[in-house]
């Protein structure tokens, strides 16, 4: 599916050099191809905002060719930021209310970090939900990861989510739940994610909100689970769009967190994403941490362990995500497929396969 750089953010250079067919404006303007427009509401922090933009875009970019993609990243101006973030977002995201205006066909939510006990207190939350109200009447259907999951359950069934006496992240093994899905079609029926996060919602609230949890792992819970529509809102507790070094440059981060004194315990290794060698290291620089100080804090093993990182989740992701995209562009071709099966039933995206 090819992307459309239709600005120049650096990602779209970043992609090509990566192999990824990514058009023009010009060039994607004579080709006959269907198009999507895809919003991209990024509210990572400014350590993981250019990489998480790249993630998402990439994985809309692998999914199979039948549409051109236009994908729009976005941000919300009550989220903290620090001036290089902020010259990014100015120079090359879009303003919500203009994409408003031009109308989207689907909608794409990142995590955040959060500083208060209650999502509702962040001061991010009322935009939020502003931008969440809009895409509820106005999109086909909306992807939240980690952070959003948990806004839009609060948002639309009252969920509260659950802290964690620890940070639940690694590679977990996940079974699918409903292999008729077609959000599973052609998705293995046992196979890895990534997490990363401090909370939960347990598969019983998203169950008893009338929500179809999709795929579970018996160590971490949920991991996709979607609304009583069984399609307008994909709730990913995990993170499909994580490349093979992400939860690296994570536990980078967290480890520099550590050495600066904003965290005050020694951070976790990562579980199941190393090669047993690279848990080792892994493990030897966290003991090293505990008596080491100075400028030997500062010496994260990044080289040594890049070997070590595999992507065990990168197929699958892929598939959720074409047979998303794929839906969506069913649903926006609605009136045509009407045409072809007058029988079809807008409010049953089941029947869209």
């Amino acid at each position: 599916m090819p992307l459309v750089a239709h600005n120049d953010l650096p990602t779209f250079d970043v992609l090509r050099k990566d192999g990824h067919v990514v058009l023009d404006l010009d060039r994607a303007k004579h080709q006959d191809i269907r198009e999507l427009h895809i919003g991209l509401l990024n509210m990572m922090p400014d350590a993981a905002l250019t990489a998480t933009e790249r993630q998402f875009i990439h994985l809309v970019g692998s999914s199979n060719p039948i549409a051109q993609f236009f994908v729009y990243p976005f941000s919300l101006p009550q989220l903290n930021r620090g001036e290089k973030a902020e010259e990014h977002i100015d120079k090359y995201y879009f303003q919500f209310d203009d994409l408003a205006e031009q109308g989207l066909d689907a909608l794409i939510i990142t995590g955040a970090n959060v500083i208060n006990p209650s999502l509702v207190q962040e001061p991010f939350w009322g935009p939020l939900i502003e931008v969440v109200r809009w895409a509820k009447d106005n999109v086909a259907s909306v992807f939240c990861s980690c952070l959003a999951t948990h806004a839009l359950v609060k948002h639309y069934h009252d969920i509260d989510r659950r802290h964690l006496s620890q940070k639940r992240w690694g590679v977990y093994s996940h079974k699918v739940l409903r292999q008729d899905h077609p959000l599973l079609r052609d998705v293995n029926t046992r196979f890895d994610a990534p997490h990363s996060r401090y909370n939960d919602v347990s598969r019983q609230q998203f169950e008893d909100a009338g929500c179809q949890v999709l795929a579970e792992s018996d160590d971490v819970g949920v991991h996709l689970a979607v609304s009583p529509d069984q399609f307008h809102t994909l709730y990913f507790q995990g993170h499909p769009e994580y490349g093979a070094i992400s939860l690296l440059k994570e536990f980078k981060r967290e480890a520099k967190r550590f050495v600066s004194g904003e965290r005050k315990k020694l951070p976790r290794v990562p579980e199941n994403f190393f090669s047993a060698e690279g848990e080792d290291i892994a493990n030897r620089y966290i003991a090293q941490l505990q008596s080491a100080s100075g400028a030997d804090l500062l010496a994260f093993p990044e080289d040594e362990l890049r070997p070590h990182c595999d992507n065990t989740w990168g197929d699958t992701g892929k598939a959720i995500v074409n047979n998303w995209l794929g839906l969506v562009y069913q649903l926006t071709n609605l009136d045509r497929k009407q045409q072809f099966m007058p029988g079809v039933d807008p409010d049953d995206p089941l029947q869209l396969r």
